[in-house]
């Protein structure tokens, strides 16, 4: 029997609530952040490649084997090793394709039939320009050849054999007709043409009058100051009024004026013979059928 002056003291502990500034809250956070992360990942991905590879991920993820194989031996690998063909088989997923798939691009959308025909494109554009040139060139080696074989023919275009010089540069067909050592084009210090231009003249208005490009016609001049400078005529004045009575002559010789692109004077800054400054042929006057203008001959 217990005494009667005895205490019972009853001791109750309170248990901690949870903490108010825990941390669980930022890990549920940072699995939506990476979450979000992902699915814009993906959308990205799905708008970088072509439906024929979102089609070939498809069938990548879905893997099957066609094969539907029995077992004799009712084994869980359908009789066969671990390693073989027909235990990696499954006999209720549907079958599949596996494909290897380029680097997806960003940004690349474009079907691949489309890319094809853009590439042929560039392939007939590039085709048709080089028989163009080729068909230019063609042509200018045959005006070349008239030119010369006329020389031949006519015994009074003999003396100005040495003056033409045909030759082809990147601008196109160039026909200069240079003075010569005792014959001059044009009178001296003047844009009078003498006979034996005009004939050179007629002749080359007669080969390129068949072809349809552009011509520019530049006039030069040798180093020798022009006598008369005093009054502001120089070699600019006179090597432009010759380019000019070269313009008009091959008009009058049949070529049509549309044709002509232009007409200029370079005094003595271009010279044909650039050791010589005051050499004769340095006066003379370039022709040139532009390469790529017009419309090309038939």
């Amino acid at each position: 029997m217990a005494e009667q002056g005895q205490t019972i003291i009853i001791k109750k502990v309170k248990g901690g609530g949870h903490g108010h500034h825990g941390g669980a809250w930022k890990v549920a956070y940072a699995d939506f952040v990476t979450a979000m992360m992902a699915f814009f990942l993906l959308l990205w991905l799905l708008n970088s490649v072509t439906q024929e590879q979102l089609e070939g991920v498809s069938n990548y993820f879905a893997p099957a084997s066609i094969a539907r194989t029995t077992s004799g031996s009712g084994g869980v690998f359908g009789g066969t090793a671990i390693t073989s063909e027909g235990a990696m088989s499954s006999e209720t997923a549907s079958p599949t394709l596996t494909m290897d798939l380029p680097a997806p691009q960003a940004g690349s959308g474009l079907p691949e039939s489309t890319e094809q025909e853009v590439s042929e494109q560039e392939i007939s554009e590039n085709q048709a320009e080089k028989v163009l040139k080729e068909k230019e060139n063609q042509q200018f080696e045959e005006a070349t050849r008239e030119i010369l074989d006329t020389i031949k023919d006519l015994p009074q275009l003999q003396q100005i054999v040495n003056s033409l010089v045909i030759d082809q540069t990147a601008e196109g067909l160039r026909i200069q007709v240079v003075d010569q050592e005792g014959l001059a084009m044009f009178s001296s210090g003047s844009a009078s043409m003498l006979d034996p231009t005009r004939n050179a003249l007629d002749l080359v208005a007669a080969a390129i009058s068949k072809l349809p490009n552009e011509i520019s016609i530049t006039g030069h001049t040798d180093a020798v100051k022009y006598a008369g400078g005093e009054s502001g005529y120089t070699n600019w004045e006179l090597s432009a009024d010759r380019a000019n009575a070269t313009r008009r002559a091959l008009i009058l010789a049949g070529v049509s004026p549309e044709r002509l692109a232009r007409v200029v004077g370079a005094a003595d800054q271009d010279p044909l013979v650039s050791d010589d400054p005051r050499n004769p042929r340095n006066r003379r006057i370039a022709i040139v059928l532009l390469r790529g203008t017009g419309q090309t001959a038939e």
